[in-house]
């Protein structure tokens, strides 16, 4: 199967049974979806969530979190993966959104780039889900999906690979709904270890499947 036909298919397919995907973390404001999102690398949402509604009663805006301190923050999220560095990441990325963006998160995804804790991963993410902006975030789900499905080169090692393929075959307006899709079919059907083939309504132009169950 050509890769414009995979393409067409997943589009298709998710359009029509998922149509309306969003990030499982929860926040109100960009504020709060920029310190979930931070918080979330290499951790699951399920913790984040657990974690952040005292985290955002406590230390409500930029200007809450910015004057606190090292010590102050560490215990709301000692429980999510790399809390030092968190915590530290947290305080600068608050510290610069009061003092250089006026305490209000940028949509430009290089201004993004410049606040601690922000990588491209993390850019993206706040760019589509917030501005609606038609950029791709590439998780681990996302890499490990996209490969399996074959809409990208197999032997794509980086998740800029990964991303500017996607980019490239997926049409702008469907893009920041492909990250979800991507996502949450990785998180819940073609897990990393055990993928669940069996059960996938998309195996029909999955090339995993093929190469493996055909």
């Amino acid at each position: 199967m050509r890769r414009k036909e995979r393409f067409e298919k997943f589009i298709e397919y998710f359009t029509t049974n998922q149509p309306e995907a969003e990030t499982e973390l929860s926040y109100s404001n960009p504020y709060e979806l920029l310190v979930a999102v931070i918080l979330s690398a290499q951790c699951t949402d399920k913790r984040i969530n657990i974690v952040t509604p005292k985290l955002f009663k406590d230390f409500p805006s930029p200007e809450h979190l910015a004057a606190s301190h090292f010590d102050e923050l560490f215990p709301y999220i000692r429980s999510v993966s790399y809390p030092n560095n968190k915590t530290k990441h947290l305080l600068g990325m608050a510290k610069m959104l009061v003092e250089d963006f006026d305490s209000k998160v940028p949509a430009d995804l290089k201004e993004l780039q410049k606040l601690p804790g922000v990588g491209r991963k993390t850019a993206n993410v706040i760019a589509s889900v917030i501005y609606n902006q038609p950029t791709m975030a590439v998780d681990t789900h996302v890499f490990r999906v996209s490969k399996r499905l074959g809409l990208v080169n197999q032997n794509s090692k980086t998740p800029l690979e990964v991303e500017k393929q996607l980019i490239n075959y997926i049409p702008e307006e469907y893009v920041a709904r492909a990250h979800h899709w991507l996502i949450l079919h990785g998180r819940y059907v073609c897990l990393a270890r055990s993928p669940k083939c069996d059960q996938c309504q998309i195996s029909d132009f999955c090339r995993f499947y093929e190469k493996n169950y055909r």
